[in-house]
C-alpha cells in the first residue's frame, strides 16, 4: 500500500521545478499588465507621450505574439530547459535595462524587444516540460492548476502590484523586481531536467519565422500610425497583408514539398477551431484594450497615480479570479459554447455600464460595476475558449496548435491596445474614451456572432484540454 501511494506525493525536487515553471507564468503575465498603470509616470520620467508608451505595451506584446511559433519549434532542436534558461536570461537582461532606460527608445529595447523574445523562448517550455514531467492526468493536472493560478494572479493583479511598486519607489522598481523574480527562477530550475533530448538535425524554417514576424509588426504598425498619417497607416496595413499573404503561399508550397513549415496551414482546415481561435483574439483584445484605455483615462484624464489606478482594476481582477476558479464546475453544467457566448454578452454590457456611468459622475466608484462585469465575463469564457481549439485536434498535433493558439491570443492583446489606444490618443477626452470604448463592444459582439457559430452539444474538456487551459495562452 505504501509503494502504490507514494508517487502520488510529488518529490521536493519536482515541486522546486514546478514552482520555477509558475512563477515563469507568473512574471510574463505580470509583465503583461502591470505597464498600464506606470503611464504618466513614465511619460513624465522619461519626457515621452502616452502614444509613445503605448507602443512600448504594444511592441512587447507583439514581440510574444510573433516569435511564440518559433519559441516553440526551438524547443525540439535545443531542448527545452536550454531554451527555458537562456529566455530566462534574456528577460532579465530586458527587465534590467528597462530600469536603467534613460530614454524611450531603450525602454523599448528593453522591455519589448528583449523581454518579448525572452517571453517567447521561456513560455512554451513551461507547458511542454509540464506535460512531460506530469504523463498521468492526474498529477498533470494539478501542476498545471497551479499554473493557471500563478498565471491568473500574474495578469489580474498585475496593475495593483505595478501600482504599489510604482507609487511606494519608482516605475523603475516593478523592473527590478521582475530581475529579482527571474533570478528566483533560474535558481529553482537547477534540478529540472529535460525528459526528451534535442534533436540538432530538425528543421526549422528560418525564413517562414522571419516572413510571420516581419508581416505582424507591420499590420500593427499600420494601426498605431493611425493618429499621424492615415496613408502611412493604410501603407504599412497592406504591406503587412502581403508579407502574410506571401508566408502563407511558401507555407503551402513547403508542405506540398514534403518539408516543414514554420505552421502547418492544415490547422486552419477545421471550421470550429477556427472559429473557437476568433474567439480566444476577441477576448485578450476586450481585455488589454480596456486595460489600456481606461488606466490611461484615469491618469492622464482624471489625474490618478499608479496606486489608485490599481486599486480600480481591482474590481476586473475579483471578477475574473472568480469565474476562473468556478470554470471546472461550469464547464460540467454547460457547454462551452454557451460559455463563450455568456462571457462575451456580459462584457459587452461591461463596456456599455463603464460607458455610461463614466460619463455621468466623475466618482471612481462609476468605473467598478463595468469591471467587474469585464472580469466576470472574461474569467467564464477564456478557458472554453482555449478547450474548443484544443480538442479539435488528436494528441500527436497538441504542441503545435498550442503554439499557435498562445500566438493568436497575444495577437488580440496587441490589437486590443493598438486600436483601442490610438483612438484614445488621438484626443484625450472624454469623447475619446467613449470612442475607444464603444469600439471595443463592437468588436465584442463580432467575438459574440463567432461564438454562436460554434457547434451546440456538451463540449465538455477532455484529457488533452488541462495544457491549453493555463493563463499562459497570453503570456
Amino acid at each position: 500500500m505504501t509503494d502504490r501511494t507514494e508517487p502520488a506525493k510529488a518529490p521536493p525536487g519536482q515541486r522546486r521545478v514546478l514552482a520555477a515553471l509558475a512563477l515563469a507564468q507568473f512574471i510574463c503575465s505580470f509583465a503583461g499588465s502591470n505597464m498600464n498603470v506606470m503611464i504618466n509616470d513614465i511619460s513624465k520620467d522619461l519626457d515621452t507621450t502616452v502614444q509613445g508608451v503605448q507602443v512600448a505595451i504594444t511592441v512587447f506584446l507583439l514581440v510574444m505574439a510573433a516569435l511564440m511559433i518559433p519559441g516553440g519549434k526551438l524547443t525540439d532542436r535545443h531542448g527545452r530547459k536550454r531554451c527555458f534558461v537562456v529566455g530566462l536570461v534574456v528577460y532579465a537582461v530586458g527587465a534590467l535595462l528597462s530600469a536603467a532606460a534613460p530614454g524611450l527608445g531603450v525602454l523599448i529595447l528593453g522591455n519589448s524587444i528583449l523581454e518579448g523574445i525572452g517571453t517567447a523562448l521561456l513560455i512554451p517550455p513551461v507547458y511542454i516540460l509540464t506535460t512531460l514531467l506530469h504523463p498521468d492526468l492526474t498529477s498533470r493536472a494539478r501542476a498545471f492548476g497551479i499554473i493557471m493560478a500563478l498565471g491568473g494572479i500574474g495578469a489580474a493583479a498585475g496593475p495593483l502590484i505595478g501600482g504599489l511598486i510604482t507609487t511606494g519607489i519608482s516605475w523603475r522598481a516593478a523592473f527590478v523586481f521582475q530581475a529579482l523574480v527571474i533570478a528566483v527562477i533560474v535558481w529553482l530550475s537547477r534540478r529540472i531536467e529535460d525528459p526528451l533530448p534535442p534533436d540538432p538535425t530538425r528543421s526549422f524554417d528560418t525564413g517562414g519565422a522571419v516572413l510571420s514576424a516581419t508581416g505582424l509588426v507591420l499590420v500593427v504598425m499600420g494601426i498605431l500610425a493611425a493618429d499621424n498619417s492615415i496613408w502611412l497607416m493604410i501603407a504599412l496595413i497592406a504591406l503587412g497583408v502581403l508579407v502574410l499573404g506571401w508566408f502563407f503561399r511558401s507555407s503551402r508550397a513547403k508542405e506540398q514539398a514534403g518539408q516543414e513549415p514554420l505552421l502547418s496551414l492544415s490547422l486552419f482546415r477545421n471550421r470550429t477551431s477556427n472559429l473557437g481561435l476568433v474567439t480566444q483574439n476577441v477576448q485578450w483584445l476586450l481585455l488589454m484594450g480596456t486595460s489600456f484605455t481606461v488606466a490611461a483615462y484615469l491618469q492622464v484624464v482624471r489625474g490618478y497615480d499608479a496606486i489608485r489606478t490599481g486599486v480600480v482594476f481591482t474590481a476586473a481582477t475579483l471578477g475574473l479570479l472568480v469565474t476562473s476558479l468556478s470554470a471546472e464546475s461550469l464547464a460540467r453544467r454547460r457547454s462551452q459554447r454557451t460559455l463563450i457566448m455568456t462571457g462575451f454578452a456580459c462584457s459587452v454590457v461591461g463596456v456599455a455600464v463603464l460607458v455610461g456611468l463614466v460619463g455621468s459622475t466623475s466618482s471612481a466608484w462609476a468605473f467598478v460595476p463595468g469591471l467587474l462585469l469585464i472580469g466576470l465575463g472574461l474569467g467564464v469564457m477564456l478557458t472554453p475558449s482555449v478547450n474548443v481549439v484544443q480538442s479539435a485536434f488528436p494528441e500527436e498535433r497538441q504542441g503545435e496548435i498550442s503554439g499557435l493558439s498562445r500566438s493568436v491570443s497575444n495577437l488580440g492583446s496587441s490589437f486590443g491596445t493598438a486600436i483601442a489606444g490610438t483612438i484614445l490618443v488621438s484626443g484625450l477626452s472624454r469623447g475619446a474614451y467613449a470612442a475607444a470604448m464603444i469600439t471595443l463592444a463592437v468588436i465584442g459582439l463580432g467575438g459574440l456572432a463567432a461564438a454562436a457559430l460554434l457547434p451546440r452539444g456538451p463540449g465538455g474538456p477532455t484529457p488533452y484540454d488541462t495544457p491549453a487551459t493555463a493563463p499562459g495562452a497570453h503570456a
